[in-house]
């Protein structure tokens, strides 16, 4: 399927997506996210990847929201009270494209380069592993325009760096150079040039596919869960969890893989199924 924003690829069970308006320094508009919330609601129900990968191109990965976003048919309106109760659902709209990434049964790898702006910060929180080239940089870029960043960014990002990081960039909206982004953790590594990053995140990939897709969803699912909740709540729930998964075939298959030196086979995801889609008639 063509997009007019994005770029997909799939290749041995991995996942490319590519931010391909570097011309407009991959502003997000309304076409990237109605492009975004469809292969990711794809991949989500059809599961043909075991890991994703997103990219950008040009000179910024992306400088955020773009600056037409609201005079294109959509309005905040706040000369009332209806119509700034409209402001709620009209965010969790755009919420929920970055909130798929968060939950998709698949782990999610940022390759960032340049300036990740905005709503790129926003996206990038919701990856699970951020991998950046040595000239990226992080802005709340929100902030700089007279707003408060309100698409997950101040929600995810203080459960990934310290407090008084996140308190620093959303109050002055300073740039977070890549070297500072690693030393507070939240970047996995920094490259010399796009093309090495890119290189490491396509073998991270490789190497998630190779695991079995099952255990990986549940680690996610665990990961997650942890985060949010006490740790007795956590372990109970990983009883739970476990229960659900568990697939001593796989144990089996990895054993015997590695006995005959040879890469394990592990079985995919199943796709999804939705009552909207049945094939059903009212008799």
């Amino acid at each position: 399927m063509a997009y007019q924003s994005l770029q997909l690829t799939m290749e041995n069970k991995i996942a490319h997506l590519v931010l391909n308006r570097p011309e407009s320094l991959n502003t997000m508009h309304p076409v990237l996210w109605r492009e975004l919330t469809e292969v990711l609601t794809m991949l989500q129900r059809e599961a043909p990847a075991r890991a994703l990968v997103i990219s950008s191109t040009g000179k910024h990965f992306t400088a955020g929201m773009a600056l037409d976003v609201f005079g294109s048919g959509i309005a905040l309106k706040e000369d009332s009270a209806t119509g700034r109760a409209n402001i709620v659902p009209q965010l969790e709209d755009m919420q929920h494209a970055f909130s798929l990434i968060e939950r998709l049964r698949m782990p999610v790898i940022a390759a960032i380069h340049g300036g990740c702006i905005g709503g790129g910060v926003d996206m990038i929180s919701a990856c699970d592993i951020r991998l950046a080239t040595a000239d990226a940089f992080f802005c709340i870029q929100e902030i700089n325009i007279g707003m408060t960043a309100d698409l997950g960014t101040l929600q995810r990002l203080p459960k990934l760096i310290p407090e008084g990081i996140v308190h620093e960039l959303a109050y002055t909206g300073r740039r977070l150079p890549a070297q500072r982004a690693l030393a507070v953790g939240l970047v996995n590594d920094v490259f010399d040039s796009q093309q090495a990053m890119l290189e490491a995140a396509l073998q991270m990939a490789r190497e998630i596919a190779d695991k079995p897709p099952v255990a990986i969803w549940g680690s996610k699912q665990a990961i997650h869960y942890a985060r949010d909740h006490a740790t007795d709540d956590a372990l109970r729930q990983m009883g739970w969890l476990q229960s659900g998964i568990w697939q001593g075939s796989n144990l089996a298959e990895a054993f015997q893989a590695k006995q005959q030196g040879r890469a394990p086979r592990f079985d995919d995801l199943q796709p999804l199924q939705s009552f909207a889609d049945a094939d059903y008639t009212l008799k």
